[in-house]
């Protein structure tokens, strides 16, 4: 405990007073005659995203290394088992959209923990399962639900209304826990299904599910600084005069220039269908449909690949293991090079990489090249995650980024999904996945094209949605 000096101003020594309107900005709590340093709530959210990201994503991308397995168990092709991945794809896009509308209408506590419970039944069913119909059912629909709500899309929302202030870092810090999970836990969850089988597995993954993720939904996870008194980390007091902010004479006058800089904020955001008549949206869209499509290809297919050329299922999952770690480099590197560069290079180096990556695939089939490219495309893997938020706050502000950011990841995933089944497809008719690695390099092409053509400045709402009198009275 400090003990301040009466006569010594606190607001002099960067202090703030928790029975005052200083104490919004979460820094510091104090009291008559002391004050104690308290760490702002918002890197406690960061820190929870972190961890469920970190336990979902080992989960989710374990799969790649149940493939043969059922491939062996079931006589299934790869095909139909891809069709499962399609299907669940599909429903985590239309999941996405539905949780991103929950989340900003009634906050994140409910979303998630009824997202993972569906999660956890997924898998646990599966682990009953015998039939196709089944393997559709329980992982094609009920975990794909529960996914919906508790990955990348949804706790990026949350972490920008948690940071004005390195929002970029702030959002690649949560989303490398997906990247720690999936090096970690694949790895874990690989030996489980070599040793005691996928449906074991797939136990394991329900409960360590439920058990991590619902004690942080209930004792961290809050929907934005508001609801805590606070403002998001960074964000400029609404006073200039610090001592005015610290002790406002006029309450009534306070809560006006609040309410006022939220009708500000909400007049200069736009809606999901204000955003579709801007042609970003579009070719940002298209290019997260292009993104996923490699995604899914990649961490589906690249253990049943690489074992069909010689390399054991251990070493085919430790490839998938460090892709994953990999990624860790590049959603870290994402957030700083949004911040000082912008939001399109980053992207557009990531699909220059792209291209040259799935070419050598195409052309090299050995174990260098396959550690080659599971190193260099885990580099790519996460980049556009946490852009993908900086990017849209950039374009058409926060207050429905949950609903935009739904709509972007739809796309993501249903590409992914769609090119994750036809690559099985294409492996059935043909033997390989040569004209899958081909097409993937000409898809990347596309998308460095339309980043490039995207308009990385903020829109205004149309002229007829917009309000010119409503923001002019906010602002004033």
């Amino acid at each position: 405990m400090i003990v301040i000096p009466r006569f010594l101003p606190q607001e002099a020594i960067g202090l703030r007073l928790e029975n005052g309107p200083g104490h919004s900005s979460g820094r510091y709590r104090s009291g008559p005659r002391c004050c104690v340093p308290h760490v702002f709530h918002g890197w406690y959210v960061l820190a929870a995203s972190f961890l469920i990201l970190f336990l979902n994503s080992g989960g989710r991308f374990v799969f790649g290394v149940m493939v043969k397995p059922m491939e062996a168990e079931f006589g299934w092709t790869r095909g139909a088992i891809s069709a499962a991945v399609f299907l669940s794809m599909a429903v985590y896009a239309v999941a996405t959209i539905v949780t991103g509308r929950l989340y900003d209408r009634f906050g994140p506590k409910w979303v998630i923990a009824l997202s993972t419970l569906l999660f956890a039944a997924g898998y646990a069913l599966m682990a009953t399962m015998h039939s196709l119909w089944e393997f559709l059912l329980y992982y094609g629909i009920v975990a794909a639900a529960g996914l919906g709500g508790i990955t990348v899309p949804l706790f990026g929302s949350l972490i920008g209304r948690w940071f004005e202030k390195r929002r970029g870092l702030a959002v690649s810090l949560a989303f490398a826990g997906g990247c720690f999970g999936q090096f970690f836990l694949v790895p874990v969850f690989s030996h489980l299904v070599l040793t005691s089988g996928w449906r074991a597995t797939s136990l394991w993954i329900a409960g360590t599910s439920v058990l991590l993720n619902l004690p942080l939904v209930f004792g961290v996870i809050r929907s934005d600084p508001k609801g805590l008194g606070l403002r998001p980390y960074g964000a400029p007091s609404e006073s200039a005069d610090p001592r005015a902010a610290l002790y406002p004479s006029d309450p009534l006058k306070s809560a006006d220039a609040s309410l006022a800089a939220s009708a500000a904020a909400l007049a200069r955001s736009l809606t999901l269908s204000q955003a579709m008549r801007t042609r970003s949206l579009w070719l940002f869209t298209l290019v997260m449909f292009i993104c996923g499509a490699a995604d899914f290809l990649v961490t589906t297919h690249l253990v049943a690949m690489v074992t069909d050329y010689g390399v054991t299922p251990a070493e085919g999952a430790d490839m998938l293991a460090w892709l994953g770690l990999l990624s860790l480099g590049g959603v870290l590197l994402a957030g700083p090079a949004a911040d000082a560069l912008g939001n399109k290079l980053p992207i557009a180096l990531t699909f220059v990489f792209r291209i040259f990556l799935f070419g050598m695939l195409f052309a090299l089939k050995n174990e260098p090249a396959f550690w080659t490219f599971s190193l260099g495309f885990g580099f790519t893997l996460l980049v556009t995650a946490p852009l993908t938020t900086t990017l849209l706050v950039r374009l058409y502000g926060v207050t429905h980024l949950g609903f935009i950011s739904g709509f972007i990841t739809m796309a993501h995933t249903f590409g992914g999904g769609f090119w994750a089944y036809l690559g099985g497809v294409l492996f059935d008719r043909t033997g390989d996945y040569d004209v899958a690695l081909f097409i993937s390099a000409g898809m990347a092409f596309v998308a460095l094209l339309g980043t490039i053509l995207i308009r990385e400045e903020r829109h205004l709402p149309p002229a007829r949605d917009h309000s010119p009198s409503i923001e002019k009275e906010a602002l004033s």
